[in-house]
């Protein structure tokens, strides 16, 4: 019962949030022209609506599912609920490749940068088995070598900015993570990944089940330990950087939405991770709001909302750790 009310909740964030986010910004839409303006060419808001904010909107919930669940899959399978795209240096890499074509080829198409930057998930996920094969992909071993690789990502996108200070502004944009001028574009090229992999995604939730009862007994009960976890982490970071191609590369959905799921409904990944994606929705939304009425006429980044609204959450999950360790 009180997984199903706390879905049903999430969703109901969800659209309520996906409304008001059509209805802010810097020409306000009053809530009674939205219908008409989304269901007719003829609505008084017709443009700013359906060719502007809703398409951002979709992009904020789509990403946000992509971002959340991976986050759920690779905390399950690092067995650290501090592990994240980000932090295992899949969002780095994305960020690299994706700074790399904004520094170096300025005069690139803009769907180039989207294509590089996944890319760049799928480079790091692979320089991180290639470094971790050795070690039979332990979480240990894949948790340590994530944050040496992203350390190593990070570096090169800080010598890109230094070296070449006249496309900052553009690189600092993306690698904030902003969903502004979001079109139906980056709906088209999000959506069919997204609807492939997110069911993939839940459709594991017997496997990382199972791995929460650690490598051995995972291996005594008939799971090919290291084929699935590598699978697995593919998938993981197959969302993250289709998510992070579309959005640039936000911080602390990945991170913050497994918690929030996990402290309502469990550690069983058939509800956590359906839950994890609405919260990764809702918290999308929510950051993408708020960054857009709180310097008005301008817009905070909704990564800089994410982060924002996250590292209070994340301050206290750590208080409430040590307490239960103290106890």
């Amino acid at each position: 019962m009180r997984k199903g009310i706390a879905l049903s909740a999430a969703f109901l964030i969800m659209i309520l949030l996906a409304v008001v986010s059509i209805a802010v910004g810097a020409v306000s839409v009053p809530m009674r022209d939205i219908g008409p303006s989304l269901l007719s060419a003829n609505g008084p808001f017709y443009f700013i609506v359906h060719e502007v904010r809703l398409p951002r909107v979709i992009v904020g919930i789509l990403a946000g599912f992509g971002l959340a669940v991976s986050g759920v899959i690779l905390q399950s399978l690092v067995r650290n609920l501090l592990a994240s795209p980000d932090v295992i240096g899949i969002t780095k890499g994305a960020g690299l490749s994706a700074a790399a074509v904004i520094f170096l080829f300025p005069q690139s198409p803009g769907y180039v940068i989207p294509a590089a930057a996944f890319a760049g998930a799928i480079g790091a996920f692979v320089i991180l088995m290639l470094l971790s094969r050795r070690l039979t992909l332990s979480p240990a071993s894949l948790a340590l070598v994530g944050v040496a690789v992203g350390a190593v990502f990070q570096a090169g996108i800080q010598y890109l900015i230094v070296t070449h200070p006249t496309n900052v502004n553009m690189a600092l944009l993306w690698m904030s993570g902003s969903l502004w001028s979001r079109s139906w574009r980056e709906v088209v090229s999000l959506l069919p990944w997204i609807a492939v992999l997110l069911p993939l995604g839940w459709g594991s939730f017997a496997k990382l089940n199972v791995f929460q009862l650690g490598d051995e007994t995972s291996a005594s009960l008939g799971l090919n330990v290291v084929r699935q976890r590598f699978w697995l982490l593919l998938l993981a970071v197959a969302l993250a950087g289709i998510s992070v191609s579309a959005v640039g590369a936000i911080g602390f959905v990945g991170l913050i939405a497994p918690h929030m799921a996990r402290s309502l409904v469990g550690g069983r990944h058939q509800w956590l991770i359906p839950l994890a994606a609405l919260i990764g929705a809702d918290l999308m939304l929510l950051g993408d709001c708020l960054g857009r009425i709180i310097v008005m006429p301008r817009e905070v980044p909704v990564g800089i909302m994410t982060a924002i609204i996250g590292a209070p959450y994340f301050v206290y999950l750590l208080r409430k750790e040590r307490v239960r360790r103290l106890r």
